[in-house]
């Protein structure tokens, strides 16, 4: 007997060295890389689409990227990034060539939204939206803003700040996070005439269900219906202070979710930052401005449709 517990011992003492050789190694390493898949891909800019993708990129990237002592796209410290990911930084995305994006590709840029890898093939860890599900329009606008002549992607030097991803970012993006695939059919988009279908799309689109389904680990950028905790909040990003502002229950549950908000409850807090009892919204929820009172009324009407998750969450802050 004293044998047999020996040579499971000693079977054991392998794993857990194996186990600490593999964690080492990965700490040692940097996020995967891929190969990059060339994309035939020219935007096609007009008036419209600039406008259009200024408003979708003020709402989706300038709150990661939007630098508030250059006043430009030349990313920042994520200050409301969980510890658990490391020290996060976005990047640079100005038209400035070596600091930027200046000398990227429309290809290599559609193919960074849609799949997470960057032209050198390194992956974009969880912390960056990816965009399976979007138009081709909306992508086609928020590239043509890009390439515009507004003051915020004007070339700026600002070198980026390497991001420095904790171990266990660098496991997710061997195991949970992989790169998405690239669409294979047209993208169109929603019927703007069928409010559930709108809300949807915008609820996805502009990474809502990443915040506030239950935790930014488990979430499912191709199928975000399929993400944990589906918009049932409790994720733990961080305020201006380094506290854990947990995310709200956005499901129709009456009790712990916004079952008993009205419409119009609704749209003065998305819009307006505006709740219920007088309380305003702060950081890292921002208000959505840009968005008209039907988008927003969408996007109500939409997860009054989804199943409720009780899930009451307690904050003291707001």
């Amino acid at each position: 007997m004293k044998k047999v517990f020996k040579i499971v011992g000693i079977g054991l003492g392998i794993i857990v060295l194996l186990m600490a050789i593999a964690l080492i190694s990965i700490s040692a390493s940097d996020i995967p890389s891929y190969e990059v898949e060339k994309i035939d891909y020219k935007v096609t800019s007009s008036p419209e689409a600039i406008a259009r993708g200024e408003k979708l990129a003020v709402m989706l990237c300038a709150s990661c990227h939007l630098n508030h002592q250059t006043n430009k796209l030349t990313g920042q410290k994520m200050m409301d990034a969980p510890p658990e990911f490391g020290e996060i930084y976005s990047q640079n995305i100005t038209q400035d060539k070596t600091y930027g994006i200046g000398d990227w590709t429309d290809g290599e840029l559609v193919y960074l939204l849609r799949t997470g890898i960057k032209r050198d093939g390194k992956y974009s860890p969880p912390y960056m939206a990816k965009l399976p599900g979007m138009a081709d329009e909306d992508i086609n606008a928020v590239i043509s803003f890009l390439r515009s002549d507004h003051p915020m992607v004007k070339a700026d030097p600002t070198p980026d700040v390497p991001p420095k991803p904790s171990l266990l970012t660098k496991i997710l993006c061997r195991v949970a996070f992989k790169p998405l695939p690239m669409p294979t059919e047209a993208i169109p988009l929603p019927n703007a005439d069928d409010s559930v279908e709108l809300g949807k799309y915008l609820a996805h689109n502009l990474d809502c269900f990443s915040c506030h389904s239950a935790d930014f680990k488990t979430n499912d950028f191709l199928n975000p219906e399929l993400s944990e905790g589906y918009f049932g909040g409790g994720n733990k990003p961080l305020d201006l202070q380094g506290r854990v502002m947990l995310t709200s229950n956005l499901t129709p549950d009456k009790e712990t979710g916004i079952g008993n908000w009205t419409r119009e409850d609704f749209i003065k807090a998305l819009k307006y930052g505006q709740i219920k009892g007088g309380k305003a919204l702060t950081y890292p929820m921002l208000p959505y401005s840009q968005l008209t009172d039907d988008e927003a009324g969408a996007i109500f009407e939409y997860l009054q449709t989804i199943p409720p998750i009780k899930n009451k969450v307690e904050r003291s802050i707001y």
